[in-house]
């Protein structure tokens, strides 16, 4: 976030301050630490309540807090700070997608990768063309004429972004293992399958589209999805036990991130990688004072930059500057909002359940099928817009001095605050538990038939030894992963440490959960 150049009279000490530091600057800060220690002090007192959560609290303390600056400002503006979606992406969203990836149960996400690729790349791209084909449609009938081609595919690109922070709020990890890791894993490839795309459209040239093009955003994808997921893997292993490890972790998290960045590849995968394998092989290295340190350091950093954001988008939706700007009558501005929503609505049931339904005609076993109630909860809890969705709508209309660019962002604006209160209600958190949907290795062993050849029942013939191959065929996912434990444990964790290949004591801070992770 940038610091406002404009802050209104009332906040201005004298001119002969002998201060070295901008007033606005300090105002700025102090307004937004103080709405940050309301909303911790808030959420804790209303911790129990269903109706209502710290993220809820931060949005209207957000709204408040901008209202009352509007009339402070007797109606100028309501911004103290000014919405840079480059120190987003910098500051904010790093610490949030890696605590993610640290926190995140290794083995559900990976049990359900398949699902997860599925949603995050085949849905989103599905998402896109509905949503840019629906807008290119009807805007012109509500009476918005000056887009044009790519203005209508960065929208498509824009509203295809699910937030992932929302999913940390509507779902447990620990009550709804399979339900956490598909939604937020979906959403982790989603945003960086929607960045991918909106820099696509960036760089497109709409004179030039041919038959080859789709193929490209495909392989360009491809490319960032697994040049990220590399170079985040390579930066986490480096690490070994120092006096300073908890700020070599952080620094290193933050390296991975930037040095994709540079690299013009998906830093949001690269930190969320980063953050997994640093928690299954570094979190096992450092002595048990850093784990406890960074456990709780990266969750406490994560939270405080979750409320920033949530606080920073309910006082923005205030900025009259911008309500100014779009010189549109309020039918016109419902009409493109609601349209906007009603086309993510359509955008996200057009994947969900054709995919899962296809995901299910392959499951072997009822028990792995996704239920229709699973399945609206992941219809519902993608729902949700946030602020990589406003800073990707400010990164393509802000430029443009025109009325319905402005009226693209507050319609953004509208969606994200409509989807995120109404989605973020404690009442709209699952019913349905899959706690004890976990991974069994057993299953495997015996399908590997590790003990040797045993006799079928009834027969005297010995039950043949199956082939690696004709396994892998046949269970893709749960074979991957069994030969992946096998040579984790025979060759990475004795190199790399581990749990299991490294002292702990058993009934310390982190013992309980070094056992059962």
């Amino acid at each position: 976030m940038g610091i406002s150049d404009s802050i209104p009279v009332h906040f201005s000490l004298s001119s002969s301050s002998s201060s070295i530091l901008d007033v606005s600057t300090v105002v700025a800060i102090t307004v937004f630490v103080t709405l940050l220690c309301a909303c911790i002090v808030i959420g804790h007192l209303i911790e129990e309540n269903r109706w209502a959560n710290e993220s809820i609290t931060a949005l209207l303390l957000g709204l408040v807090a901008g209202l009352v600056v509007l009339l402070i400002s007797k109606g100028h503006s309501s911004q103290i700070l000014t919405f840079s979606e480059e120190l987003f992406f910098i500051y904010l969203l790093p610490p949030i997608i890696f605590n993610a990836g640290f926190q995140v149960k290794k083995k559900q996400f990976f049990k359900n990768i398949s699902i997860i690729l599925m949603f995050g790349i085949f849905g989103t791209i599905i998402s896109f063309c509905l949503i840019t084909l629906g807008v290119f449609l009807l805007f012109k009938r509500i009476g918005v004429t000056t887009l044009d081609i790519k203005d209508y595919l960065a929208i498509g690109a824009i509203l295809s972004a699910t937030d992932s922070v929302c999913t940390l709020q509507v779902l447990n990890q620990d009550d709804t293992p399979f339900l956490y890791s598909a939604v937020f894993g979906e959403g982790v490839v989603n945003d960086a399958t929607s960045i991918v795309l909106f820099n696509s459209v960036q760089s497109l040239n709409i004179s030039n589209i041919d038959g080859l093009t789709a193929l490209k955003l495909l392989g360009t994808f491809l490319y960032l999805f697994f040049s990220s997921t590399a170079l985040g893997i390579a930066v986490s292993y480096h690490l070994h036990s120092t006096d300073r490890e908890v700020a070599i972790m952080m620094l290193l998290a933050y390296l991975s991130y930037m040095v994709a960045e540079v690299l013009n590849l998906s830093g949001i995968l690269t930190v969320f990688f980063c953050g997994i394998v640093m928690s299954h092989y570094t979190w096992h290295n450092v002595t048990e004072s850093s784990r406890v340190t960074t456990k709780h350091g990266f969750a406490t950093i994560s939270f405080i930059c979750e409320t920033f954001i949530f606080l920073y988008v309910g006082m923005d939706a205030l900025d009259v500057d911008k309500w100014t700007a779009s010189e549109a009558s309020p039918l016109t501005s419902v009409a493109v909002s609601s349209t906007l929503f009603g086309l993510v609505l359509v955008g996200r049931a057009a994947f969900v359940y054709p995919l899962v339904n296809i995901f299910n005609c392959f499951a072997k076993k009822d028990s792995d099928k996704i239920i229709f109630k699973q399945q609206f909860i992941m219809w519902w809890a993608g729902l949700m817009r946030g602020a990589v969705t406003i800073a990707l709508s400010y990164n393509q209309f802000s430029d443009d001095s025109s009325s319905e660019s402005a009226l693209m962002i507050t319609s953004t604006i509208i969606v994200v605050l409509f989807s995120t209160v109404v989605m973020l209600l404690r009442n709209a958190k699952p019913t349905v538990s899959d706690a004890t949907d976990s991974p069994s290795l057993e299953d495997l062993r015996l399908l590997f038939l590790e003990n040797g050849d045993p006799v079928d029942e009834g027969s005297n013939q010995p039950v043949r030894k199956r082939s690696s191959l004709r396994l892998l065929m046949a269970n893709p996912t749960s074979t991957a992963h069994y030969f992946w434990r096998k040579f984790d444990d025979r060759f990475m964790r004795p190199v790399f440490g581990g749990r299991g290949f490294v002292p702990f004591v058993p009934c310390s801070p982190t013992g309980a959960a070094d056992e059962t992770s």
